[in-house]
């Protein structure tokens, strides 16, 4: 079974247990003399036992489906409209449906559980977006009622992404509906980033028409069968022939043929439910579309689209990429958005250099794994930094890589996914990463090849790498290191490296080695994340992400959005966490200020870093140990590149904030916003207020032209429970802008949940499943343990199980790893451990966006089974 790059499992123990057999003895009651008898020998020591134990948390802002088909689950039922589950807004919930006898055995097997319903307080231009996990085997629609039963509006696609834009205001039923099959899917409920000025709310289309390719051996014979699907549908050719596409007629209303069939034929009966007779047209023809697909004979059906001419915004994924404007980048861009020239070097897992948004964004790199095993690709060190994915280690990080050159350097302006911080830039993929990590021997031949210095493979690329991001650690101190990096320097190449992921102050290395560029991760409020390092080799700070929480109130987890591989074999967009995330944002805004100025050295950036001319300041005064000399500031940096190499910089004023949303969960009260202004030149704030008396803003470190840091804060008190918004609007003596501001009333974070979590202890050095231990939430924590455990080499992976498919962390269920998912640690137990605590978040993988499905090079990770329920004491 195939599984994405970051789903991790594990296989069945057998626990074989010895059982001594012995008999007794008696003298013959002669009462002749006996030789003495020596002593037995003593038994051998026993060996020393450990314990491990901890606990696990849930996010307050994901949930998840009642009735999903663990038999561990909660069970109570949201079947019915009447029966709906209430959940907050914004929500990132993860569910099950499924057609009777379809998907694994489990509670809802038999039975089916067709239809899930959720109750939820609506604002206008919201969105739900549902991700259907199996959308190749299975299909779901997405539909939403009125609180009086009706149809609102739905969303009834084939494919992996179901979407749907809120009319107004008010109280909604979400219903999640299995057309066909079994599936996860994530329901993302949240913010509709205005600023994007995207809306996938309904393609138009013309009501009773579909276009339909038949297959080569159907096609020139195809008639309407009138026992069949066609002739069902009342089918009649408008257009086209054999050979070719074919417009087809439908007739109105015989939509109702199909309530016999068992692929989506229940599903007949919801039109009912639809009284708009635009919408009633829209929802049978695009339900007959489905049907068609269906049939054998037909190769594929769709609707016939209305175009017309329209400006659409270019990288749908955008919108998503709140930690751009965090940095201030989209006013740096209005400078430069990279050179062609200008190369970034990221040694690591490799790449997949046809991802969609990756092709023809890099040079030639290769391939330094010397051992063919950990390589995964048949050989050793060679031409080709293709990422061929995981293998089956359950702690490798299949196309990492990937994830990290998309932030760099993904495109942008091509309607396509995600952009990277220096789209015009290019990336040198360099592979010394496998399914068990690296060696820094590897990872050094690759930064020797970077920096165009003799190495290994016996070549040397076109032209040197410019920057080189090391978003990977693990080593100790290493003199041969340091010297190389030493040497990198001196060829002028500037070396990034992540932070570390431990939460330590210990030194991390490569980071911490003199020359490099260390980067620690921030979240969504500019704070310190939870895992990142510190210390005095902290240079700067970058968006790092926590997919633990939605700050943005977008509905999807706060980590940072890029390019990746799916499980299913295709390209798609994940949300990952860690200074993995945190390093590519520093070497893409050095790609940017290397653009604007190519004769910028790494003594340059040293001298505009201590300046802090690079970045905003955080935390105390000055440099810190947390945050370095502050936050990357790409509009500033780009200006200081542009300004030390002579190039004069007009002032052009303009008043930004961090955030374009604020979100207030039910358990926040206060949220920090900052204004700036984000050119340069003089800048003064004449006014800042809110639209409603229960939002307050107050400066906590603003200047004398008002600009700075504000607190943001709301009252709830005599509100009643649901969810209110409204605006802070800032004036300046440039321009104005508007925040919004989402706040819940009710609900208790203390009850986060997202499904029972079974969390696998595994050898370390062997990859095999030696205990599981199966945990229900209690007050938005898991707690484990696992005793009696010899010393030896040991890590923890968790997750959820919804579909009952004996896999964990398929794509819909909480995924976690001790320390981190994107860091994941062994455990050298040598003494009883109570501290590992880590979080379980929903992997949230987004499928290409505005392209056809495309498939992936590197092969899917496949991993195996967890322990059958009978024997893993759920």
């Amino acid at each position: 079974m195939h599984k994405t790059a970051r789903q991790l499992l594990a296989i069945t123990a057998i626990t074989l247990l010895a059982t001594a057999c012995g008999g007794g003895g008696g003298g013959s009651g002669s009462g002749e003399d006996t030789a003495p008898v020596a002593p037995p020998e003593p038994p051998p020591p026993q060996p020393q036992l450990f314990s491990i134990s901890g606990t696990i948390t849930a996010s307050p802002s994901q949930a998840v489906d009642w009735d999903n088909n663990d038999p561990a689950s909660d069970g109570r039922s949201n079947d019915s409209p009447d029966q709906a589950q209430p959940v907050p807004n914004p929500i990132t919930l993860g569910g099950y449906v499924n057609q009777p006898e379809t998907g694994a055995e489990g509670r809802s097997y038999s039975s089916g559980d067709v239809e899930d319903y959720f109750r939820v307080e609506l604002l206008a231009g919201q969105s739900i977006t549902m991700l259907v996990a199996d959308y190749q085997q299975a299909d779901a629609d997405l539909y939403l009622y009125d609180t009086r039963g009706n149809i609102v509006d739905f969303s009834i696609e084939s494919g992996q992404v179901e979407t749907l834009v809120i009319p107004r205001d008010g109280t909604y039923i979400v219903n999640a509906y299995a057309y066909d099959g079994a599936t996860n899917y994530i329901l993302a409920i949240g913010n509709e980033n205005a600023r994007a000025n995207h809306s996938r709310q309904h393609f138009d289309i013309v009501p009773w028409q579909t276009i339909v390719k038949y297959r080569a051996d159907a096609d020139r014979h195809a008639v309407p069968d009138s026992a069949g699907m066609t002739g069902r549908l009342g089918m009649a050719q408008r257009g086209g022939g054999p050979g070719r596409t074919r417009l087809m007629g439908l007739r109105r209303g015989a939509i109702a043929n199909l309530r016999g069939l068992a692929r989506g034929g229940p599903g007949i009966a919801k039109g009912e439910q639809i009284s708009d007779p635009q919408l009633r047209a829209r929802w049978e023809t695009l339900l007959a579309v489905k049907a068609l697909r269906g049939d054998p004979r037909i190769e594929y059906a769709e609707p016939n689209y209305r175009v017309r001419a329209l400006a659409t915004p270019n990288d749908e994924g955008y919108r998503f990429q709140w930690h751009y404007p965090l940095i201030d980048l989209p006013a740096a861009w209005d400078n430069t958005t990279g050179a062609p020239s200008v190369i970034v070097a990221v040694v690591d897992t490799g790449i997949l250099s046809r991802h969609p948004d990756l092709r023809g964004q890099w040079v030639d790199g290769y391939d330094f794994i010397r051992n063919p095993g950990n390589a995964a690709d048949g050989d050793g060190i060679d031409p080709n930094p293709e990422d061929p994915g995981a293998g089956q280690d359950p702690a490798s990080n299949s196309f990492h890589g990937t994830h990290v050159s998309g932030t760099v350097a993904a495109a942008g302006d091509n309607r396509t996914g995600v952009a990277g911080v220096a789209y015009g830039a290019r990336i040198m993929p360099l592979r010394a990463l496998g399914t068990d990590g690296g060696t820094s021997y590897d990872v050094d031949q690759a930064i020797r090849f970077a920096a165009g210095l003799n190495n290994d493979s016996g070549t040397l690329p076109a032209r040197q790498a410019d920057i080189i991001n090391l978003s990977l650690g693990g080593a100790p101190f290493s003199q041969a290191s340091q010297e190389l990096l030493r040497q990198v320097r001196s060829a002028g190449v500037m070396v990034v490296a992540a932070a570390g992921n431990e939460g330590s102050a210990l030194p991390s290395y490569p980071a911490s080695y003199e020359g490099v560029i260390a980067v620690a991760a921030v979240d969504a409020q500019r704070r310190r994340t939870r895992y990142s390092n510190t210390g005095p080799g902290i240079d700067l700070a970058a968006p790092g992400g926590d997919n633990g929480v939605d700050l943005n109130g977008d509905g999807y987890p706060d980590g940072v959005l890029s390019t990746d591989g799916l499980g299913t074999g295709e390209y798609g967009y994940t949300f990952a966490s860690g200074t993995s995330m945190a390093a590519p944002h520093v070497a893409g805004v050095l790609a940017l200020m290397k653009s604007v100025n190519p004769q910028l050295t790494p003594q340059d950036v040293d001298g505009l870093l201590v300046r802090g001319e690079l970045s905003d300041d955080l935390g105390a005064p000055g440099r810190d140990d947390a945050y370095g000399y502050g936050l990357i500031n790409a509009q500033r940096a780009v200006r200081a590149a542009l300004a030390a190499g002579g190039t004069p910089v007009a002032d052009n004023p303009l008043l930004s904030a961090s955030a374009a949303t604020l979100n207030f969960s039910a358990s926040t009260t206060s949220l920090e916003l900052e204004l700036r202004n984000s050119g340069s030149g003089v800048l003064e704030l004449l006014a800042i207020e809110t639209s409603e008396p229960w939002l307050t803003i107050s400066p906590t470190g603003a200047d004398d032209d008002g600009l700075g840091l504000y607190r943001v804060s709301v009252q709830r008190g005599g509100l009643a429970d649901g969810v209110y918004d409204a605006d802070i609007i800032a004036r300046s003596s440039v321009n104005s802008l508007t925040v919004r501001v989402i706040m819940s009333v009710g609900g208790d974070s203390a009850s986060a949940d997202v499904g029972v979590i079974y969390i696998l202890l595994l050898d370390r050095d062997s990859g095999e499943t030696l205990q599981e231990f199966g945990a229900a939430a209690r007050a938005g924590e898991y707690r484990f343990s696992f005793a009696e455990l010899p010393a030896g080499r040991y890590s923890l992976v968790a997750g959820s199980d919804a579909d009952n498919d004996l896999f964990i962390c398929d794509a819909g269920e909480a995924c976690g790893a001790w320390l981190t998912l994107d860091q994941p640690l062994d455990i050298d137990l040598d003494s009883d451990r109570g501290d590992l605590n880590f979080p379980v978040d929903y992997l949230i993988a987004i499928p290409n966006m505005a392209t056809s499905a495309q498939t992936a090079a590197g092969e899917p990770a496949q991993w195996p089974r967890r322990p059958a329920a009978a024997d893993a004491g759920k």
